[in-house]
């Protein structure tokens, strides 16, 4: 019998909604990454100590701060011979904790109509808010046809597609980038994802460096697709991000920290020194996540 996700938060009482936290262990102790790929992700990302908190841990920490926060796994089994957090223990979590997590799911594309089958199920039964897809780990074009089922789902089902975009941390230092391939997170190629589902709700995830002017381009040209800025500290967004969040993107830009390679606490304080307008910062913050999320009415 599953648990199924109802929302218990009031967007009005939370100081802001992170729309880009990592289930990154199980509750049995399960990694989604091998030791070497993790271990290199927090030199790159330079952090020190515990990274692995729990999904308890995870609520409790959103709690503290008056947040709520999506969460997801990453599945990218087919590739990196790791399993994935269970997408049904993050949407459970989130069912416990309704007041501050909201469940996105993860499915490897190369799962097939599988993984057709179980998001439908994952939103019918655990009640999942969108789904996450990394290309450069999962190892595909987000334009690419196998991905289209899955999408259909998405779009019928009103849930948002999360697509990371630009470098990664995960891979990098190691020989070979552990095999990891950037060309796949151009966010151009989810332009083309954008055309054919034209009521898909999109967020490219991250400043896309080194293609930050084609993610703006993307997100002023395609009425559903919007950015996260999650995975770099405020103080080192490029120009261009500040103008556009500023101004044509005011209302489709959102707040995401990357927990927990980088923390709200460190995004928030940098983000209160960048020029961003008085009527727009509420808005990255949390109105325009508490609209895209179905959390108020659009």
């Amino acid at each position: 019998m599953s648990t199924r996700y109802r929302p218990a938060l009031d967007p009005a009482t939370l100081t802001a909604i992170d729309v880009h936290t990592h289930a990154e262990v199980s509750a049995t102790g399960h990694a989604s990454l091998d030791d070497g790929l993790h271990d290199a992700s927090s030199a790159y990302f330079k952090v020190a100590g515990k990274r692995k908190p729990t999904l308890e841990e995870m609520a409790s920490y959103y709690r503290e701060r008056n947040m709520a926060a999506v969460v997801f796994t990453v599945d990218a089994e087919s590739a990196t011979g790791t399993a994935p957090v269970p997408n049904e223990e993050v949407a459970e979590a989130a069912a416990a904790h309704p007041d501050v997590l909201i469940p996105f799911a993860s499915l490897d594309p190369f799962r097939g109509r599988a993984a057709v089958r179980q998001a439908r199920r994952l939103v019918a039964e655990f009640g999942v808010r969108g789904f996450k897809f990394h290309p450069s780990i999962q190892g595909f074009f987000p334009n690419d046809r196998l991905a289209y089922e899955l999408y259909e789902v998405i779009e019928e089902t009103g849930t948002v597609a999360l697509f990371h975009t630009g470098q990664t941390g995960i891979g990098a230092g190691v020989p070979g980038g552990g095999g990891i391939r950037l060309k796949y997170s151009n966010p151009l190629y989810v332009d083309d994802v954008a055309a054919d589902f034209p009521h898909l709700k999109i967020i490219l995830a991250h400043p896309s460096f080194p293609w930050q002017d084609e993610a703006l381009a993307v997100a002023t040209h395609k009425p559903g697709v919007h950015i996260d800025l999650s995975g770099w500290s405020p103080k080192y967004f490029p120009p261009q991000l500040v103008h556009y969040a500023n101004s044509l993107l005011q209302d489709k830009v959102l707040f995401g920290s990357d927990f927990p390679v980088l923390t709200p606490d460190r995004w928030l304080a940098d983000f209160d020194a960048l020029a961003i307008k008085d009527h727009v910062r509420p808005k990255i913050l949390k109105e325009n996540a508490a609209r895209l999320l179905g959390l108020t009415p659009s």
